[in-house]
């Protein structure tokens, strides 16, 4: 019998273990972006292998939120909420393959928000409106793709300049030039008690929000048209940002720290979903044609191989357990987050996570494309 590859063992654990997402502790039939971060590597598996019992999944668990009139249930736009975008990623698909106008509806519903959600003075969205004029690399993740499918889907491609710009503007204001990584956020009116009083940045490099962005970078390259004006910065982005994460990795692991560039210091840790995050950029990267191959796969292989060494562990049913992944970090809000290093190292870190388990299982299928090529 063929051994399953890892993606489809990790796509089957998460079903068994989790038919519905909604109903995952702690969420509560919430609109969470998590179930959007998962449901895209169970589109990725649906391609790779045909079994339509992947298709089903992500239909059942988005049917579960969209209303035959196209509204979504536990959404409500005037929150200004960039996360709230992710999960919309899926409506294309669904509506390609099922041609029910009620995921037409609801993209056209999440769009409206990005027509009126409030943005920096130069034009960036903010994260949310309850942080207002901030810049998280999170944000881009959350709404760029769905912006840019939306745009080459349903308006022939009008205003794409606009994503461009929104990636443009959030590097040339997070990028630390010392050492090519980005911080997790900035405040344009430097009014935050997380933000510094000069530069408005928060003062860490947190390893999920720079996968995010890399995410955010190499998901909208797969949708942009190549004569998109703009599109070479993209490109460039990726590169420098991986060149410049590769400093930081482990060596004896071949993965990544919670906090980026520190390694060494008490109570860091090599983090799950970052790790993830990074390998899945590579490998579409260089899938995408935008990567070098002979440049990145002994790094990609090696990265690879650290995640299934340092992070799985399989039950006695042999389910995949994803370990190591920090549940949240964030900035201000009613907790007064600080953005300290002992803050980022001081979150729960948990096993399982969705969005760990979600950025992992993309990481997995895009491995194993890009390796079919050699």
């Amino acid at each position: 019998m063929k051994e399953l590859n890892w993606s489809v063992r990790t796509a089957n654990s998460i079903m068994e273990r989790l038919p519905r997402l909604y109903e995952d502790r702690g969420y509560n039939g919430k609109w969470s972006y998590d179930y959007g971060v998962i449901l895209k590597g169970f589109e990725k598996v649906w391609r790779q292998t045909g079994d339509q019992n992947y298709f089903q999944y992500i239909k059942d668990n988005m049917d579960y939120f969209i209303q035959e009139d196209g509204s979504i249930l536990g959404y409500h736009l005037e929150e200004f909420n960039i996360d709230h975008i992710n999960n919309g990623k899926l409506l294309f698909v669904l509506y390609r393959e099922t041609g029910e106008e009620k995921y037409k509806k609801a993209c056209d519903l999440l769009r409206k928000q990005l027509e009126k959600h409030p943005r920096t003075s130069e034009g960036v969205f903010w994260h949310k409106q309850i942080y207002p004029y901030q810049i998280w690399l999170d944000g881009l993740y959350m709404g760029s793709p769905f912006y840019a499918e939306y745009q080459t889907t349903f308006v022939n491609g009008e205003g794409l300049e606009d994503i461009i710009l929104q990636f443009k503007l959030s590097y040339q204001h997070l990028l630390d030039q010392e050492t090519g990584l980005l911080f997790h956020a900035w405040d344009e009116k430097r009014v935050q008690p997380w933000a510094d009083k000069v530069t408005g940045l928060s003062q860490n490099f947190w390893g999920r929000s720079i996968g995010w962005y890399l995410l955010a970078v190499v998901d909208t390259l797969e949708i942009l048209p190549e004569s998109t004006l703009g599109r070479d910065f993209l490109i460039q982005i990726l590169e420098k940002t991986l060149q410049a994460l590769s400093k930081y990795q482990d060596e004896m692991s071949g993965v990544w720290f919670q906090v980026t560039d520190k390694g060494q210091k008490k109570g860091n840790y090599l983090e799950a979903s970052c790790s993830s995050m990074y390998v899945c950029a590579m490998a579409k990267g260089i899938r995408l044609g935008v990567l070098d191959r002979k440049a990145w796969e002994a790094q990609l292989k090696k990265s690879h191989q650290g995640l299934l060494d340092e992070f799985i562990l399989l039950t006695k049913e042999d389910w995949v357990n994803l370990n190591k992944t920090c549940q949240v970090a964030g900035l201000g809000g009613a907790d007064n987050r600080d953005g300290s290093y002992t803050y980022y190292i001081s979150e729960p870190i948990i096993c399982n996570d969705q969005k760990g388990l979600g950025v992992f299982l993309q990481a997995l299928a895009e491995f194993e494309e890009v390796m079919k090529e050699v």
